[in-house]
């Protein structure tokens, strides 16, 4: 399991918006100066979005939640997301090159899988299961 802590935004009959309150494991490294992927984390560490998640338990605005997801979870979302366009733009570009349309149309078809493939992923439908449970 996969776990971390988050604050309630808000609940609205058993569900909470959440925000992760953990920092990033970058930041504590004694190179984060010269490290490149610390310098991201800065930009993008203030860009989370609130995530809602089903919690039975009483919960109020402000109180920290533990929320945990399976490794099992995680690998399927990052299939899903990152495996899946990755793939069908590859599928594309073959296609299109196949068929006899060039560079040109091998980019295009590589554009339009790699769409076709973030489309899919977003109407599948799937979410991972997060489970939130109330800290002690």
């Amino acid at each position: 399991m996969i776990e971390t802590t988050a604050r309630v935004v808000s609940t609205n009959n058993g569900t909470a918006l959440i925000d992760p309150t953990t920092t990033s494991g970058c930041g504590g490294c004694k190179s984060r100066n010269s490290c490149g992927v610390s310098g991201l984390g800065k930009y993008f560490s203030n860009n989370r979005k609130a995530i809602e998640v089903k919690c039975d338990a009483s919960i109020h605005e402000g109180d920290e939640l533990f929320v945990s997801m399976s490794e099992g979870d995680l690998l399927k979302a990052g299939l899903l997301v990152y495996l899946l366009p990755a793939v069908l733009a590859l599928v594309g570009a073959g296609v299109a090159s196949s068929i006899g349309f060039g560079d040109a149309g091998a980019v295009l078809g590589a554009g339009i899988g790699f769409a076709a493939g973030f489309l899919l992923a977003r109407l599948s439908g799937w979410t991972p299961h997060i489970v939130a449970r109330k800290t002690e």
